[in-house]
């Protein structure tokens, strides 16, 4: 099992439209084969960034996700802000579940070594 934690800096002035996207999203990525779960946090200290964060059975469910055409499909139906709404770019990071308290049986992912999308 994987996380993605996507940190994006969002202007407080597009905080409301930044989650409206997400509320409104296309969901595609819900049916995809691997994926168990998606959250949006929202900073509680000014200046954090949001945090997209996924959950997925593998490392190449996920990859396969941002290789699909649904993942093309999904982004553009997302819907965008303007570019000055993000005051610096994103900063993507994945994890390996080592270790998860809600399933003790869980194996842990298998080193996989540095993270390329393509």
């Amino acid at each position: 099992m994987i996380t993605v934690a996507n940190r994006i800096y969002v202007k407080p002035e597009y905080a409301d439209a930044f989650e409206r996207v997400f509320r409104e999203r296309a969901g595609l990525v819900d049916q995809m084969p691997g994926f168990i779960s998606n959250q949006v946090l929202r900073p509680v200290n000014e200046g954090d960034p949001y945090i997209v964060f996924t959950t997925w059975q593998s490392r190449q469910d996920f990859l396969d996700w941002v290789r699909s055409d649904a993942f093309v499909k999904g982004h553009a139906q997302s819907g965008t802000l303007p570019k000055d709404a993000y005051p610096q770019p994103n900063v993507l990071e994945m994890h390996e579940v080592v270790q998860d308290s809600a399933r003790p049986d869980l194996q842990p992912e298998p080193p996989g070594g540095p993270f390329r999308m393509h």
